[in-house]
């Protein structure tokens, strides 16, 4: 038995709720980005997913983070840490479409069950091995 094709406005019905559940996520990111104008940060879209790039060169020391994803906002420390990081960093923006505003939460619930079992937090966290195994880094 042969499927139908899905029509176009289904296909863009869905991929509108994806970003829609995603949207708590996606304006904390803006927000966070938005105070980094000021100090030069620059914004593009890439594929439908704002990148911001908070400084225009490495910087000198090292930050907690090289890229965040906050829905479909992903903040870089430079432009360079956008590109390399850019495949890990969209496998963060599928599980925010995921797990809509649920996700920060799961997050640092998965990373925190991890440290009370005697691992790491952040490499053993089941969404950053997911990361890592889909999109490398």
């Amino acid at each position: 038995m042969r499927s139908r094709p899905t029509a176009k406005w289904q296909t863009q019905a869905v991929r509108w709720a994806r970003v829609a559940w995603a949207s708590p996520n996606s304006m904390l990111g803006l927000a966070f980005g938005i105070l980094l104008i000021p100090s030069g940060a620059r914004m593009r879209v890439v594929d439908g997913v704002f990148e911001i790039a908070a400084l225009r060169s490495a910087p000198n020391r090292r930050w907690p983070f090289a890229a965040i994803t906050f829905g479909h906002v992903i903040l870089g420390t430079h432009a360079n840490e956008l590109e390399r990081l850019r495949a890990h960093e969209r496998v963060h923006v599928l599980q925010c479409e995921r797990w809509g505003p649920l996700f920060l939460p799961a997050y640092f619930l998965a990373g925190a069950w991890q440290w009370t079992r005697g691992r790491n937090a952040y490499w053993d966290n089941p969404f950053e091995v997911e990361a890592r195994r889909v999109g490398g880094c």
